[in-house]
C-alpha cells in the first residue's frame, strides 16, 4: 500500500489533531477549518515525503480550501488513526505559485 492510500485508510477510521495543528488553524489570520484539511487529506496530493522523520512517516499535502485557497497539511499515519502534525496556509514567500514548489532562498 502507497504513502497516500495508507493517509486516506487511517484518516477514514480516525484523525487526531495534534496540539499544534490546532493552534495553527485557530489563528485568526488563517480560521483553517477541519473539514478543509479533511479536504486535502481525501482529495490533495503529497508534495513532500518524510519517511524518516521522528513521528513515524509523514507527508506535506497540498489541498484546496474555501473559495479554493490552498492548504498544507503535514500528517502521518499510524496503526488506527491519521495524525494531523501541522496546517497551514502556504505564503508566496516561501512556496512557488504552484504551491508545491519551495522557493530557493
Amino acid at each position: 500500500m502507497n504513502i497516500l492510500s495508507q493517509i486516506q485508510a487511517s484518516a477514514a477510521r480516525k484523525v487526531l489533531w495534534l496540539p499544534h495543528a490546532v493552534r495553527q488553524m485557530v489563528r485568526p489570520d488563517r480560521m483553517i477549518t477541519t473539514a478543509e484539511v479533511l479536504a486535502a487529506i481525501q482529495q490533495g496530493e503529497i508534495i513532500e515525503d518524510y519517511p524518516e522523520d521522528v513521528r513515524g512517516h509523514s507527508c506535506l499535502m497540498l489541498g484546496r480550501g474555501e473559495d479554493g485557497r490552498p492548504v498544507h497539511v503535514v500528517c502521518a499515519p499510524q496503526e488506527g488513526y491519521l495524525a494531523v502534525i501541522t496546517a497551514y496556509l502556504p505564503s508566496l514567500d516561501e512556496w512557488e505559485a504552484d504551491f508545491k514548489t519551495r522557493r530557493q532562498s
